[in-house]
């Protein structure tokens, strides 16, 4: 039988057996027969079946540990910003991060953009080094992993995202767009039926055109271009001369005319921009190129921001 005091310190010993940490089995040595790295060693009072036990314990923590969260792929996407005759690159709050000193640029598509310094053009990265020097009598945006451009002398090829001259003619482009639905036609007038929903528009129009996409349509009535929904509510009514979109884009932010001024159409259905560009192209990558009445060329973002002064 143990001692009074031994057998006071038992239950000690027991608890302090309890709550050892897995790391306290283990002493730092310094292995100097193998270059002085550091590792961990056991030291050899403890037993083995206590070694495996906190070895499995230290597994565990490790695993359980929380973990940062992966980070988000695709660098910051930049918009071209002009001020004055000179053309630089700014962030989606508007801050300059490349300088000003195109003389024109292009929206970055597959992480490349175009520039023009003179009468020629080349391409740069988002951090501004040069993809392919500036050569080029055209230059075209990105679609598809290439771009077609021209040499001062007339001849014509296409490049690919890292400025090589590619052989291999481009790829057919199979359609993505699925029609929402059919057009359904009465008295002279058409109307549209959504296949999703079964949802109806009335045949009261003169000509209707899907947009496949959000459930929107392009409505005519007359001679002036709305917009209706899948619900067959206007969200515009007919009141432009016309309204535009393209498939390169995936048939988003339809340009609209009104009295030889131009503007987009959101998501929504709904304007983005109202009519006042004297000239205005189809979005790519998140951007438009415009004019305004003043002559002013520039870029807006998919909110209606403007890039130049």
């Amino acid at each position: 039988m143990p001692s009074s005091e031994a057998a006071a310190r038992l239950p000690l010993r027991a608890a302090r057996r309890s709550a050892v940490h897995p790391l306290t089995l283990l002493r730092r040595v310094e292995m100097r027969n193998f270059g002085g790295p550091h590792c961990w060693a056991l030291p050899p009072p403890y037993p083995v079946r206590m070694i495996r036990f906190a070895w499995l314990l230290l597994a565990v923590g490790l695993w359980s540990a929380p973990r940062p969260a992966p980070a988000q792929p695709g660098p910051a996407r930049l918009v071209p910003y002009r001020k004055g005759a000179q053309w630089g690159y700014a962030d989606r709050r508007g801050r300059l991060v490349l300088p000003l000193r195109y003389d024109e640029a292009g929206p970055f598509v597959d992480e490349v953009a175009w520039v023009r310094v003179g009468p020629l053009y080349g391409y740069i990265d988002g951090a501004g080094n040069a993809v392919t020097p500036v050569q080029f009598e055209r230059a075209g945006t990105f679609r598809g992993g290439r771009a077609r451009v021209s040499l001062p002398g007339g001849e014509a090829f296409d490049i690919n995202s890292s400025g090589q001259r590619l052989t291999a003619p481009p790829e057919v482009l199979e359609e993505d767009f699925m029609a929402q639905g059919d057009p359904v036609r009465q008295g002279g007038k058409v109307g549209f039926r959504f296949t999703v929903g079964h949802a109806e528009v009335p045949p009261v129009y003169d000509e209707v055109r899907d947009l496949y996409h959000d459930g929107l349509l392009l409505v005519r009535r007359g001679p002036k271009w709305g917009v209706v929904d899948n619900r067959g509510r206007l969200r515009l009514e007919p009141q432009f001369d016309a309204i535009t979109a393209v498939e390169q884009n995936g048939y988003q932010f339809p340009i609209v005319e009104q009295q030889g001024r131009f503007g987009y159409l959101g998501a929504d259905g709904k304007l983005l921009v109202a009519p006042k560009y004297a000239a205005a192209e189809p979005f790519v990558a998140g951007v438009a190129r415009v004019t305004t009445a003043a002559g002013q060329t520039g870029y807006i973002d998919t909110d209606g921001r403007e890039y130049f002064e």
